[in-house]
């Protein structure tokens, strides 16, 4: 069994369309203001939540609007990584994404999880 660490790792594949985003990046935060090195990595619908200005179409009352709760989660250390698959299919590139969104495999997220990392999906 994997020694216990501080980090936390979330997968993400809703979009801007789902609730369920919002909920990903709130408990993101609290992660972080648990004292928690926070990663997110996104996959399939998520990769929209990163697109620039596509999180300006999601607020889920009573939570803050995404855009807000991805910036608090940048501005205070958290981790982004997108699917590189999942980007190319979607005709994103680099400058597409807010800045400093990480275009990466998984393989990133593998390596927390064996380092110990505990694991949310939404």
């Amino acid at each position: 069994m994997a020694a216990a660490t501080d980090k936390l790792v979330i997968l993400v594949t809703k979009g801007i369309d789902h609730e369920l985003s919002s909920v990903a990046f709130t408990i993101a935060n609290g992660g972080l203001t648990a004292g928690l090195k926070v990663s997110i990595f996104l996959t399939s619908a998520a990769i929209d939540l990163v697109r620039r200005r596509g999180q300006r179409m999601t607020h889920v009352p009573p939570l803050e609007p995404l855009l807000a709760l991805i910036e608090n989660f940048q501005s205070r250390g958290g981790v982004l990584w997108a699917c590189t698959p999942c980007v190319q299919s979607r005709g994103y590139e680099q400058a597409d994404l807010l800045d400093g969104v990480i275009i990466t495999g998984a393989s990133v997220m593998h390596a927390e999880i064996k380092e110990g990392a505990a694991t949310l999906s939404f």
